[in-house]
């Protein structure tokens, strides 16, 4: 096979082929069938979910409340509220543990918003959407109580988000791989283009789709809470989108670059999850954790410095206003670093490997050149 560099690409600076590449493979995937009905059909679903949600929220009413007469003045002619007025804060209690409300409003100076909510083991979600903003809440149950409705939700949100696209781009970034090394197209590409830059325009136009279709997921978000008029949500949900999309994008190329550079060590699309499943656990163990610890502090912390979780676990913290302003910070520098690292990993594995055929190149191999 002639390895002659083809005209076009004759004369490219490193920038020039790194962003060649990005265009082959977003104009690759933006003319798949495949892609873009799958793309369709999960913005649709989204959307519909987001409208349903905010709908079946609105539409919940009556949820008895007690308040005390220092707090009537936050729930002044809110929607969907049985309202019972008590003396004090220790009757509104009472009625909480009794059973007779779901959760009780009562005055609190130290409150930034001069308020607070009392519930027995979960505070009930319609009241919470129903408020201004989201207010503190005061368990008297802690110990036997579930996830918060709305942390649930939240967990769910950048969870399977993150799952999904993180799976999807990966797993296309690995096949993309493959496919060049079967039909030896690879060695017409590095004849032209440095290996490296082949690389790096893979991640940034796989990054590049990634990061669109996150963007259009918030705009879907902002769109059918607004249709549903949970303003309260979506103010609350703000900040935390905002951090989940620059933590993403880190953590996606951090993923993206290990995805080729385990691709490439293999020669044979059959054997693409031999060598890519650590990654993928490495995706899927941020989803069930949030899932299954959405309600425990020292797991979201944990998971919130953890460069392969942080995309999930500092948002999760954010929403829920566990995270100090700083974390954030610190944690993305953790997370930037991480990716660097990776990244010149990657470039390595990827360079010594991609044009070894035939059988798998052992780790070691593919590290030491």
């Amino acid at each position: 096979m002639s390895t002659a560099p083809h005209p076009a690409t004759q004369g490219l600076g490193y920038p020039q082929a790194i962003w060649l590449v990005a265009e082959r493979e977003i104009a690759s995937k933006l003319r798949s069938k495949a892609f873009v009905i799958s793309t369709a059909v999960l913005l649709i679903v989204a959307l519909a979910g987001v409208i349903w949600a905010g709908f079946a929220a609105s539409n919940q009413t009556g949820t008895p409340v007690a308040v005390t007469a220092d707090a009537q003045e936050y729930v002044s002619g809110l929607p969907g509220l049985d309202v019972t007025d008590v003396a004090d804060k220790p009757a509104a209690e009472a009625l909480v543990e009794d059973g007779t409300v779901d959760a009780a409003i009562v005055g609190d100076s130290a409150s930034p918003m001069g308020f607070v909510v009392i519930a027995d083991d979960s505070a009930p979600t319609q009241l919470l959407l129903s408020l201004a903003q989201l207010p503190p809440v005061e368990l008297l149950n802690p110990e036997g109580g579930q996830a918060a409705a709305l942390g649930y939700i939240a967990a769910i949100g950048f969870g399977i988000v993150f799952l999904l696209a993180a799976s999807l781009f990966g797993s296309t970034i690995a096949q993309s791989v493959v496919e060049e090394k079967q039909t030896r197209v690879v060695e017409l590409l590095i004849s032209a283009i440095p290996v490296r830059a082949l690389l790096a325009g893979k991640v940034i136009g796989n990054t590049i789709l990634a990061m669109g279709q996150i963007l259009v997921l918030a705009a879907i978000a902002v769109i059918g809470l607004t249709v549903t008029d949970q303003t309260a949500l979506l103010q609350g949900l703000g900040a935390p989108i905002a951090w989940f999309a620059i933590f993403f994008l880190f953590g996606f190329i951090l993923l993206a670059s290990l995805f080729a550079a385990a691709a490439s060590m293999v020669s044979r699309q059959e054997d693409i999850g031999s060598t890519t499943m650590p990654i993928t656990m490495l995706i899927m163990a941020p989803y069930f954790l949030v899932i299954f610890f959405n309600d425990n502090p020292l797991v979201l912390t944990i998971m919130s410095y953890v460069p392969f979780s942080a995309p999930v676990g500092m948002p999760m913290r954010i929403f829920l206003g566990q995270a100090q302003w700083w974390e954030p910070l610190v944690s993305l520098v953790i997370l930037v670093a991480t990716c660097v690292a990776a990244i010149l990993v990657a470039a390595r594995i990827y360079q010594n490997s991609l044009l070894r055929m035939g059988g798998r190149v052992k780790l070691a191999e593919a590290l030491a050149g």
